[in-house]
């Protein structure tokens, strides 16, 4: 293993430990991970020594008063890194079908890569579930979100829409929610795939009605969260996930949504991370429409009504009939070599690195770039050539 591939196994590991301490999309953690970098930042909280200064942006607070929070906060990561084992982690989520994905892994979103999330919130790694590749799944995709209480009519459109946009090639993204979440999931199922993006562990069915499709999508699509195993979800945690629902599409598609839905608070990311926001007209006497009608009316969302509407917001012109990009004609000779070296039935990228000739972080990268190409897929046994 080259010296930089251990330091980020040793960056992903850390990462991966963190999401067991502290909240995610913490401001003050994303300030030290960019500083001091993963390793540095959980070696010094398992160490129980201070907590390492970071700058800060401009506005935000200072003072005595902001500096004893902090070092509060880091006291209570600390106490609570002390308790970790990372192995078991790891080993724990590997059994229940669950991968760290860290930023710069292959299948590390590129939406998530470059831009900062609102209020500066940066992924700082996500947990994964399925055998979909994450990074290939968001490429070509829509978020479509709503009220959870949702009428017979909310939940017959979120199922047209999403169905029409899977049978077009165009991935549905949501929360995994009663409602207008799971009916979007369950119809994109039927003729895609489907991204879930929860807020508690991916061992914890929430909803539990919902463990059923959960399952189902982990056969072909992937469940995502910030949260490791065994994590039950908190009030707050819903509102942070959002952002990321958000973050992973072109755009997003509040279906039914009253006055004060949780939809909206997506809806607010989407805006401030400019991407195209979307909503559905409801009835004008339906509460569940209220806040549909508000973002027609106030916040300049268009107005869709079919999937083909939605496919004109968030798909490149002259590319509305494709599939998701494939570039097999334009590969090079190492990425050639790494793409004849996967099997059909499945081979763990050490393996492929070897039948390939290659080095490991090289072929990683190969194997990120064939995946979003649509050439390979993640498997039970690592890596096979897509079917």
């Amino acid at each position: 293993m080259t010296v930089r591939a251990a330091e980020e196994e040793a960056d992903a590991r850390a990462r991966a430990c963190l999401t067991v301490v502290a909240p995610p999309g913490d401001l003050w953690l994303g300030e030290l991970l960019a500083e001091y970098g993963a390793a540095r930042v959980w070696a010094d909280l398992v160490a129980g020594g201070p907590a390492p200064s970071a700058p800060h942006e401009e506005g935000a607070p200072t003072g005595p008063d902001e500096a004893s929070r902090l070092e509060r906060r880091w006291a209570r990561w600390s106490a609570r890194a002390g308790r970790v084992d990372a192995d078991a982690l790891l080993s724990d989520s590997a059994e229940a079908g669950i991968r760290f994905v860290a930023p710069g892994d292959p299948e590390w979103p590129g939406r998530l890569e470059s831009l900062d999330l609102p209020g500066g919130r940066r992924s700082h790694g996500l947990w994964v579930r399925g055998r979909g590749d994450l990074r290939h799944l968001c490429l070509r995709s829509a978020a479509l979100v709503g009220a959870r209480a949702a009428t017979p009519y909310g939940e017959h459109v979120a199922a047209e829409l999403a169905y029409g946009l899977a049978e077009r090639s165009v991935v549905v993204v949501s929360g995994g929610a009663y409602g207008i979440d799971g009916a979007a999931h369950r119809a994109a199922q039927a003729a895609g795939n489907t991204v879930v993006v929860l807020a508690c562990g991916l061992d914890v069915d929430y909803p539990r009605g919902h463990a059923g499709l959960f399952a189902d999508v982990a056969r072909r699509g992937v469940l995502v969260s910030e949260r490791p195993v065994r994590s039950t979800p908190r009030a707050p945690d819903f509102l942070i996930r959002n952002r990321l629902i958000a973050a992973l599409t072109p755009g997003t598609v509040v279906v039914e949504a009253g006055r004060r839905s949780g939809a909206l608070n997506t809806a607010a990311h989407a805006a401030e991370l400019n991407r195209a926001l979307m909503a559905v007209p409801g009835p004008v006497t339906s509460a569940l429409s209220v806040g549909c009608h508000v973002l027609l009316r106030d916040w300049q969302a268009t107005c869709v009504t079919c999937a083909e509407d939605v496919i004109a917001q968030v798909v490149p012109l002259g590319e509305e009939g494709a599939g998701p990009p494939r570039l097999e004609a334009a590969l090079d000779a190492d990425t050639r070599r790494v793409l004849d070296a996967v099997p059909r039935k499945g081979a763990g990228t050490a393996t492929i690195a070897a039948c390939s000739e290659g080095t490991l972080e090289g072929t990683m990268r190969a194997l990120g770039m064939l995946a979003a190409a649509g050439l390979v897929e993640r498997c039970s046994t690592g890596w096979r050539t897509a079917r």
